[in-house]
């Protein structure tokens, strides 16, 4: 076979690394040098890849994988040991030189690094390891750098890679337990789990003891992340919404990224012929959001989808399935009502909840002073009662969907 360049590699191993969903750069710091020397920002305003900063400044990353060669046989990945796919595989030394290269040109801020598995877990995390070292200790990189990590690779290694990364993610891959074991047997929940466990801990180790100690040395300081494949299996909404709550809740997770399945050439009988629809995945993201900024429950976003199915409407987003499921916690006063009642009005973001709680401290709010904080006031009108505003007709109405609900598929977040 002709050897090939690094050109070519490229080619490969960044296609190959589309599949991961969990690139993100939100809750980087900012790395400083203490000889003031060193290359490559998380800081820089322009940005060229789909990463974020928590203010919303694009953060640029290479992504790819170090090879595509993987010892697995997971019935989803393009990339499995069966797959009748080209491989290739980077030198450590060359993933640093591309780094480099790229950062040089201005093309990207960063690196996000993930890999199949190949000879062994514990030999891929040492290269994984090799690339963030060299970057931060013979380069001086501090620009931002995400390791995807290998749940059964010697915790030490995991432990070295936390201490050059910015942030670290372990890949749950399946929503549910039987799903694991259906689709990527060779892979073990509970490996997995207890890898994000000792992550979790090593965070709030070296959290406490940089409070402390201002030498103590910073462990994946924009935490830990993880992914889930939707579609590839039985699990419906509800039980993938269930399982995020919990990961949040077991393991401190920065953030939890859906990834609907695609299907992928020579694929096995087991997986579906068809990936399931965008605006599943899009809907499971909102659902997240709620969880993580309106206050819901899991049981709150469970009760949303539809009882027979367990899946979430793809028509309207859950925020609203609830509203319509749960007409009698509605209208609320916008004048009187708590914050996490206000956070429940279809149409009403945060920020909008917050002014409303800040003007209404200095004057009854008017439909008019509504308004001027959401993108429809159509939507919110039934679900409130303003100064001049009382939603008699329409919150009496049998049938309320048509008059709130969009006429296309909206593909927003909570305005």
């Amino acid at each position: 076979m002709a050897q090939l360049d690094v050109q070519q590699k490229l080619a490969i191993l960044a296609d190959a690394a589309k599949y991961d969903a969990s690139c993100a750069s939100s809750g980087s710091v900012k790395r400083t040098s203490r000889d003031g020397k060193g290359i490559g920002s998380t800081d820089q305003g322009m940005g060229i890849c789909h990463a974020y900063a928590p203010d919303g400044r694009c953060i640029s990353l290479l992504k790819i994988l170090l090879t595509n060669s993987c010892i697995f046989d997971c019935h989803y990945c393009i990339n499995r040991k069966s797959s009748n796919v080209r491989r290739a595989r980077f030198t450590a030394d060359e993933v640093v030189r591309l780094t480099l290269s790229f950062y040089k040109r201005n093309y990207i801020e960063g690196l996000f690094l993930s890999s199949g598995i190949i000879g062994s877990s514990n030999y891929t995390m040492e290269q994984m390891v090799e690339v963030a070292r060299s970057l931060r200790e013979d380069h001086h990189f501090r620009g931002y750098i995400h390791l995807k990590t290998i749940p059964d690779a010697d915790p030490e290694l995991v432990h070295q890679a936390g201490m050059y990364a910015d942030r670290l993610s372990i890949n749950v891959e399946l929503p549910t337990v039987s799903g694991l074991k259906r689709l990527a047997p060779e892979k073990s929940a509970e490996r997995i789990e207890g890898a994000m466990a000792g992550t979790k801990s090593a965070i709030l180790d070296t959290a406490d003891a940089k409070k402390r100690y201002k030498s103590a040395p910073r462990f994946a300081p924009a935490g830990q992340s993880t992914q889930m494949i939707v579609g590839a299996d039985a699990a419906t909404d509800g039980d993938i919404v269930t399982k995020a709550s919990t990961l949040y809740d077991r393991f401190g997770l920065r953030r939890v990224y859906y990834s609907a399945f695609s299907p992928i050439p020579d694929a096995s009988t087991v997986l579906p012929l068809q990936r399931p629809p965008l605006m599943r995945e899009h809907r499971l993201y909102q659902s997240d959001w709620l969880m993580r900024f309106y206050e819901y429950t899991p049981g709150d976003v469970v009760a949303a989808a539809a009882a027979t199915t367990g899946m979430l409407p793809l028509d309207i987003d859950p925020k609203l399935a609830w509203a319509l499921k749960f007409r009698g916690s509605f209208p609320v006063d916008v004048n009187r009502a708590p914050r996490e009642a206000l956070l429940r009005v279809p149409g009403l973001g945060v920020k909008a909840v917050g002014a409303i709680l800040t003007a209404r401290r200095w004057r009854r709010l008017h439909l008019a002073d509504v308004a001027r904080l959401t993108v429809s006031v159509a939507k919110v009108r039934p679900f409130l009662i303003a100064e001049d505003w009382r939603p008699v007709a329409l919150s009496d109405r049998a049938e309320l969907r048509p008059v709130v609900a969009p006429k296309a598929a909206q593909l927003e977040l909570f305005a």
